[in-house]
């Protein structure tokens, strides 16, 4: 199992008055998931784990601007999780781990007995 780390979406100002930039991104919208298949065949059973939110980004050092079109998923998911912080992002994954072995062991149900 390996978390997977996404960026859904981005939000942005297009011209910022402040720094004179444009396309300046300030809040990232991240996702971490992941999954393991127990069985094979017809009696496998994927269990799932996720997490997700938001995460404002400081202003960006003019130096060091990417540009809106330049930006790669790999810089978007290293931004999101630079500002979440590296305590907080193993902590998201331990959470999808969690979620994982409790989808294998459940300690509660649900339903009626007829």
């Amino acid at each position: 199992m390996a978390a997977t780390w996404t960026v859904n979406t981005m939000e942005r100002t297009l011209n910022d008055s402040e720094s004179g930039l444009e396309g300046v991104v300030n809040v990232l919208h991240w996702g971490v998931t992941d999954s393991v298949t127990v069985g094979e065949d017809d009696d496998a059973v994927v269990h799932s784990g996720r997490c997700y939110g938001t995460v404002g980004l400081s202003a960006p050092d003019a130096d060091s601007f990417t540009a809106y079109a330049d930006i790669s998923e790999a810089d978007a998911i290293a931004w999101a999780k630079a500002a979440i912080g590296e305590e907080q992002v193993e902590a998201y994954e331990a959470s999808v781990a969690s979620q994982i072995e409790l989808s294998k062991n459940p300690v509660s149900s649900t339903g009626v007995p007829w």
